[in-house]
């Protein structure tokens, strides 16, 4: 019985290969081990073999940072979600694990503003933020690669959104209302949220905003986890996206 799977050439041959091997062993060693043992042997291989190629045709390997970010090229990694999805935390430690540069968009649009966010809000308004938003994330993405966390309402801009396009790989990090509200009520730095119900602002944001962040190339359920589990789940969708847009053969691997 034939089934079918689309895997990665490589990794077929190199299981392919393994598996010859403890062929070629088999027929070695098989005057001087007994033969109920060296079946024993063989199936026990096999079937750790087997167990690298899920059920739904993917080498189950590890995750290679080196290999991720040898597969990104010049393309940046951008972070795009609400305020409170993660962005920062886990785009912190995914650098950390790519070997790449990490920049929060809003850090740069501070220091380049020489204001806090919470006062470029209240001088200017969001129309003035909105603009150097757009202007820097242009900057940052022709100075890559690097991890880039973006504010909440960067993506929204269609301009902002076409850059991301060409010059990266956009990943949303989607939360519930109760998460978003747990996290960003820690902290009074949210211009946006400065109201009588913030939670009110919260769910208008997530109206408006969710249907244009599911454009992004990757999307991540930000929940109630270590960022670790996050991350790791953030590189394995990584490893899927860029796997699709690299040479791949559909193979018929018979029994063995």
């Amino acid at each position: 019985m034939s089934v079918k799977f689309t895997i990665n050439r490589v990794l077929l041959r190199q299981t392919i290969d393994k598996m010859k091997f403890w062929r070629v062993f088999a027929s070695t060693i098989r005057a001087t081990v007994p033969l109920g043992k060296l079946q024993g042997i063989l199936r026990t291989k096999c079937r750790m073999i087997r167990g690298k190629i899920r059920l739904n045709g993917t080498m189950d390997e590890p995750v290679s940072g080196d290999g991720l970010r040898a597969s990104l090229g010049e393309r940046s990694i951008v972070l795009v979600g609400l305020m409170g999805c993660g962005k920062s935390s886990v785009g912190k430690r995914l650098a950390a694990k790519l070997g790449m540069p990490f920049i929060d968009a809003d850090e740069e649009i501070e220091r380049v503003a020489d204001k806090s966010i919470v006062e470029i809000f209240a001088d200017h308004g969001e129309e003035y933020f909105r603009s150097g938003e757009r202007r820097v994330i242009a900057r940052l993405l022709g100075t890559g690669p690097h991890v880039l966390a973006t504010g909440g309402g960067a993506f929204i801009n269609p301009e902002t959104r076409a850059n991301i396009k060409e010059r990266g790989i956009s990943i949303w990090l989607r939360a519930e209302m109760p998460i978003l509200m747990r996290r960003v009520l820690k902290r009074d730095t949210r211009p946006l949220l400065k109201t009588a119900d913030p939670e009110a602002v919260m769910r208008d944001l997530m109206t408006a905003r969710y249907p244009i962040y599911a454009e992004a190339d990757i999307t991540v359920e930000s929940r109630e986890v270590p960022h670790d589990t996050i991350v790791a789940e953030v590189m394995s969708a990584l490893r899927k996206r860029l796997t699709m847009t690299e040479p791949s053969s559909v193979s018929k691997l018979a029994d063995v």
